[in-house]
């Protein structure tokens, strides 16, 4: 019937054999993968009481605010620092100091402040003027501690106390911090313009100085989680100042365009529906086109480098072999060759022959591939709810980050404030030394190591919670990509179960069952939630340990060890081959339990046995699948995206005046590319799932079936027209009501 040459049966399983009762999916379902459903209830309960936990002991505040150095929040409302939101550094030039990297926390008075300063300025000479001019002090004053009105007091015991910072530097927020306004000026790097400026200290500094402190604060800002972790690398720290102020005017054009970009992605829904109805009709002349156009432009590059090898060859410059020249970084040496246009014809030839066999030997399985492609645009236009779906999908992924998200924040917020000892002098011995802001000015620690301090670190405690937190946040991740995986795959097996509910009809559409898409999902929550916990559970597993070797591939670029990041590169090629391994037997198999409603494994082994045994019509198919589906996509967001190109510059007369004023036309531009891109790779998703479920289908339907009149087939008369198959039954009682209707 489907296959001349079977292959045998103990490497690839026993065929289906026909059931007399079977009529599309199995309606008798028990609960299949029970225990793995179980443990998958356990695991979300011990999920939201961790995130219970997280919210109890966690305070977002400590992520959202900076912490000054007395542990109090900046910009929080109904409190004291509310119209505070910046952190100040009373001497950022401490920040440069090694002690930094060690402690994480940079030995300096960090205040909660309104404003950055923005001029060069010291408390010498605002003492100095504060006889003649008392605004220089009242200006000063606002960077001091809270309370502290004394100018008159001296200098050294000003800086002792740290009561006011020694000089004031230009600044701009970053990051809710303050940091020098670098601005390079033809080269130099200059604050206010100046490269030279005074430290209230009697010393003159440089603003490279100011650059080197800035580097070491914001590597110590990442460490310690702003903006979630890892150092930041400063070729420039005037780029990244400037980078709030992009951010702002991108925030604008969105605001300004976000009407416009609703449009594009209707527009890009409305194409992208059209696509998938109009495959029915174009599917064939589409990709047999592009197969012909294919064979033409091999053809003529044959062609071109044989000319381009008859007019070199018998030249003497020309008859050089590549052997002889070596290696040149200027490739265009080798194209005055002989030898390589050679080789490019001899490469061409070969390609077009390969192309040319397999349409020869494989023909007739590209002609199967395109008749589901129409079929699958058939079987959305009778089940069109199913396009519908990735709503769904969506917001079921939208929660699970969004409790994830959450319960990250929480948990890294957990704790009380921890403060410790910072001392500028690297030998001193109570350094990183747990401390009490309330006391310490009353021990010994500041007179055996002057300068230091008792500063917030960070948050945290003793507990058995705090101490396994890192492990807390490790369960967050897996659980989250376990929860992920299950709702892709609850909407797999729905969608599975809607298409095999339209497949196995034989009077389509008048017999297709009322809301398949409604019915699938409750038949699959009902019967098969331990069956998706499973195949998700193993498909999380090996990302979560993908997301491991991914970890300490960035800790080992440093390391110098052939061998460690030989082996790492290995193990991570191998599991990203068989996490795509893994995704691809539970596509099907989830497929098999929409059908026939048998456990996992069961399921995966079917699959995996049915495909093995037409191993030529699933790699066609998924080609010539995937290949469409590109190119749609492509097609779709590149036409969308010229549109909006049109309309965002001004280039369509008709709507030139509705067209609002932007400052980067091409952020619109790229959202509605991007978008578009999002959009139909959703509609897509679900043609894809369609010509998989029917595939399948159109396989256990060849091994169930032979077209008598006790076994019919279901599919569709163009597949049975390129098998060469009928339903012989069907025919005879044509021609009997026929000859009923003459007589």
């Amino acid at each position: 019937m489907g296959r001349k040459t079977p292959l045998s049966p103990s490497y690839c399983g026993e065929p289906h054999k026909f059931d007399p009762k079977f009529r599309g999916p199995v309606r008798n379902r028990c609960c299949t993968d029970t225990l793995c459903c179980v443990f998958f209830v356990i695991i979300i309960l011990s999920y939201i009481a961790l995130g219970t936990v997280a919210w109890m002991h966690g305070d977002p505040r400590k992520v959202i605010y900076p912490t000054d150095s007395y542990g109090q929040f900046c910009g929080q409302q109904d409190t004291a620092n509310e119209n505070k939101a910046v952190l100040f550094y009373f001497n950022i030039l401490q920040c440069a100091n090694p002690a930094v990297l060690i402690n994480l926390q940079c030995p300096t008075t960090q205040l909660c402040v309104s404003e950055c300063p923005d001029r060069f300025i010291t408390y010498v000479d605002v003492q100095y003027s504060y006889s003649r001019n008392r605004s220089q002090w009242d200006y000063y004053r606002q960077f001091c501690r809270p309370g502290f009105n004394t100018p008159t007091k001296s200098v050294v015991q000003v800086i002792r106390d740290e009561d006011c910072p020694s000089m004031l530097v230009p600044s701009r927020p970053f990051l809710q911090r303050c940091f020098p306004d670098f601005i390079t000026r033809n080269g130099t790097l200059t604050v206010a313009n100046k490269t030279i400026f005074k430290d209230g200290l009697g010393k003159s500094r440089s603003v490279s100085e100011l650059r080197d402190a800035a580097k070491f604060r914001n590597s110590v800002s990442f460490k310690l989680g702003v903006n979630g972790g890892g150092v930041l690398s400063l070729s420039g720290i005037s780029s990244l100042l400037d980078a709030k102020e992009i951010g702002v005017k991108i925030f604008e054009d969105f605001a300004r365009t976000w009407f416009w970009i609703l449009i594009g992605l209707v527009i890009t829904m409305v194409i992208s529906l059209l696509f998938i109805f109009l495959l029915r009709l174009m599917a064939g002349v589409l990709l047999w086109s592009v197969i012909f156009c294919l064979i033409g432009a091999v053809g003529y590059g044959i062609w071109h480098c044989y000319w381009e090898y008859r007019t070199l060859k018998g030249k003497p410059d020309a008859d050089v072999s590549i052997t002889d020249l070596g290696f040149h970084t200027d490739f265009r040496i080798y194209l005055q060759l002989s030898q390589t246009w050679l080789i490019f014809m001899i490469v061409l030839a070969v390609m077009e022959a390969v192309i040319i066999l397999v349409l020869i030997f494989l023909g007739r399985r590209v002609c199967i591939a395109i008749a589901l492609l129409k079929e699958g645009s058939r079987a959305i236009s009778y089940v069109t709810s199913t396009l519908f779906y990735p709503i769904i999908t969506f917001l079921l992924l939208a929660v699970c980050i969004a409790y994830w998200a959450t319960t990250a924040v929480f948990l890294a917020s957990s704790g009380e404030a921890v403060y410790k000892v910072i001392s500028a002098q690297p030998d001193c011995k109570y350094s990183n030394m747990t401390c009490d802001p309330q006391t310490f000015s009353q021990g010994n620690v500041s007179s055996v190591c002057r300068g230091s301090q008792c500063v917030f670190a960070f948050y945290g405690g003793e507990s058995v919670y705090h101490r396994y937190m890192a492990v807390l946040q490790l369960c967050n991740v897996f659980v989250l990509l376990w929860l992920v995986n299950f709702v892709l795959a609850l909407g797999q097996c729905t969608l599975s179960g809607a298409f095999t509910s339209y497949y196995w009809t034989l009077n389509k559409p008048a017999d297709i069952p009322a809301c398949p898409v409604s019915a699938s999902f409750r038949r699959t929550l009902r019967f098969h939630t331990g069956s998706l916990a499973f195949g998700s559970l193993i498909l999380s597993t090996v990302q979560f340990i993908r997301i491991v070797l991914e970890y300490l591939d960035h800790k080992l670029k440093g390391v110098h060890n052939a061998l460690a990041r030989f082996l790492l590169c290995c193990l991570k090629c191998c599991f990203w081959c068989l996490e795509h391994v893994i995704r691809f037997m539970n596509r099907n198999a989830y497929i098999m339990i929409a059908i026939f409603g048998r456990n996992f494994c069961a399921s995966a082994r079917d699959a995996f046995f049915l495909l093995m045994r037409n191993v030529m019509r699933v790699a066609v198919l998924d080609k010539v699948t995937d290949f469409l589906l590109f190119l749609g996509k492509i097609l779709i967001s590149g036409s969308v995206g010229v549109l909006a190109f049109f309309f965002f510059t001004r280039q369509i007369p008709v709507f030139q005046e509705k067209v609002p004023s932007l400052n980067y036309y091409w952020v619109p531009l790229l959202t509605v590319v991007f978008g578009s891109y999002l959009v139909a790779h959703g509609f897509f998703s679900v043609y894809a799932m369609c010509v998989d479920t029917l595939f399948l289908c159109f396989l256990v339907d060849l091994e169930k079936n032979d077209g008598s009149a006790s076994r019919p087939y279901y599919m569709s008369s163009s597949l049975r027209s390129i098998l060469n198959n009928k339903n012989h039954g069907r025919t005879e009682e044509r021609k009997r009501g026929g000859a009923l209707r003459r007589k």
